[in-house]
């Protein structure tokens, strides 16, 4: 029996189901018709919860059972005590692993009576917002050199199955819990039980997870705990920048799953489906969520999202609705990850809008905008070598060549959180030593150098190591 909740007496109305259709379940009352979000108990011990979509008529609401339906039948009792689906907040839930209700799944000690919030809350008001654009640093090369990441943004992860999307995510917990101040929060959506097991493993025996939250909607639970999850997260997080002024890292996975989640509870409440099967309501669902994650004056919860591309199609609607949320994109590449270069950015594809010489500096724009330069003149020569060979390239156009290649195996990196299955102990690259490595390329000062030694390094110095580790 899940323990969902505590209730008040004060709104308590009683009514009876007229329908159960899959997760979607009918109610009528004969008063009080409860309002929209309101949670709604069925089943002996009140084991099955219902949240209020729709009011059909004056005695008639549409609900969605956040749990099994198993049991469930016309006439029997449902009962509302007047209140939303509510998480628990403070200090004590640090540490700690949840399910869509607030309750624990880590198998610990019980949580003590805490405070419980609604998870339906209004996104901060603008007047409250900050105006100020500050860089949030990563310690992956890749991104804080041509991607820059801001501080109370928004960041998604593009990308198909299988290209390095949740190894991305893991390896950014690692880095920020380990070096920041804040908290980190992971919320998945639509999670497979395997990777939410390993993960918490993971974080544990990294010595991070007393400033760690994880909340999980699984693949296994119905459409209406998985489209929840993501609110549930946000509440959590709200509790933190807003009441302890401190700075929160999301990170997401997947929000696709969270569409995917919308799509099913729409079309199980009947509503007609809009281009490509998506619900009508894609654009302000996903506002919904995307607006409460914000930078305020008292802190930021800034977000990373993973968000899986069907088929590969940035195209899609579930896509393109996320793109415009985002302050920057990060989009992984199936031909990357073939080629061994991790992390599998397509440097060309992926943007932010904090690349800009007010936000970032001019030299690091420069440098930026040198890299983007020489690695989208490498892909117009691509073709010409594949049908004549470098020989028949002019000694201007060879040399653009040896830089784009030395700069994109010195964008790769070796992760911590990998180091079990390469071999190679994970590295921190500060944005400095990214920056000097790369420009240092670009100047031809390790021309003489193989590619090879440029390929999984942490800063440029390592390149004379490698070489000479290489030679003997």
């Amino acid at each position: 029996m899940r323990n969902i909740s505590k209730h008040n007496g004060s709104s308590f109305t009683r009514g009876k189901i007229t329908s159960v259709r899959g997760s979607v379940v009918s109610i009528g009352f004969e008063n009080n018709l409860p309002p929209i979000y309101t949670l709604l108990y069925a089943g002996k011990n009140h084991e099955i919860a219902i949240e209020v979509l729709t009011q059909i008529d004056a005695k008639h609401v549409k609900g969605i059972a956040l749990t099994a339906t198993q049991g469930l039948a016309r006439g029997m009792v449902a009962e509302s005590f007047g209140e939303q689906l509510s998480v628990p907040v403070g200090r004590e839930i640090l540490g700690r692993m949840f399910d869509v209700f607030g309750n624990t799944i880590d198998d610990l000690e019980p949580l003590p009576p805490l405070e419980k919030r609604s998870i339906h809350q209004p996104p901060p008001q603008l007047d409250k917002r900050s105006a100020k654009s500050e860089v949030f640093e990563t310690g992956i090369k890749a991104i804080d050199v041509l991607l820059p990441l801001e501080r109370g943004g928004k960041a998604g992860l593009f990308g198909g199955a299988g290209v390095g999307k949740t190894v991305l995510l893991t390896e950014m917990i690692h880095h920020m819990v380990g070096k920041n101040e804040g908290v980190s929060m992971f919320c998945g959506i639509g999670e497979r039980c395997r990777e939410g097991h390993e993960l918490y493993f993971d974080i544990k025996n990294a010595g991070v997870l007393n400033n760690m939250i994880m909340i999980f909607g699984q693949m296994n639970e119905p459409p209406g705990a998985r489209f929840r999850v993501g609110h549930a997260a946000l509440t959590m997080a709200e509790y933190f920048r807003n009441d302890e002024q401190r700075d929160v890292l999301l990170l997401i996975d997947n929000i696709f799953r969270f569409i995917q989640a919308g799509m099913e509870v729409s079309g199980l409440m009947g509503q007609m489906p809009s281009h490509l099967g998506y619900q009508p309501t894609l654009g302000t669902e996903l506002s919904k969520l995307q607006e409460r994650i914000a930078n305020t004056k008292s802190g930021a919860i800034t977000s990373i999202q993973a968000v899986y591309v069907p088929a590969d199609d940035l195209t899609d609607p579930a896509a393109v609705h996320t793109f415009s949320h985002l302050s920057a994109s990060i989009v992984l590449s199936r031909k990357k990850a073939s080629e061994g270069l991790y992390p599998a950015i397509d440097l060309l594809q992926s943007n932010s809008k904090m690349a800009t010489p007010v936000t970032i500096g001019e030299r690091h724009y420069r440098i930026a905008q040198q890299i983007r330069q020489t690695l989208s003149q490498y892909e117009e020569l691509k073709d010409i070598i594949a049908m004549l060979g470098l020989e028949q390239l002019s000694v201007n156009d060879r040399n653009i060549v040896n830089r784009a290649r030395r700069l994109e195996r010195f964008l790769t990196q070796p992760f911590f959180t990998t180091e079990q299955f390469s071999g190679i102990k994970g590295k921190l690259v500060s944005l400095k030593e990214a920056l000097d490595g790369c420009e240092r390329i670009l100047s031809d000062e390790f021309k003489e150098y193989p590619e090879s030694a440029f390929y999984m390094i942490g800063s440029i110095e390592e390149v004379r190591k490698k070489e000479a580790i290489m030679n003997d």
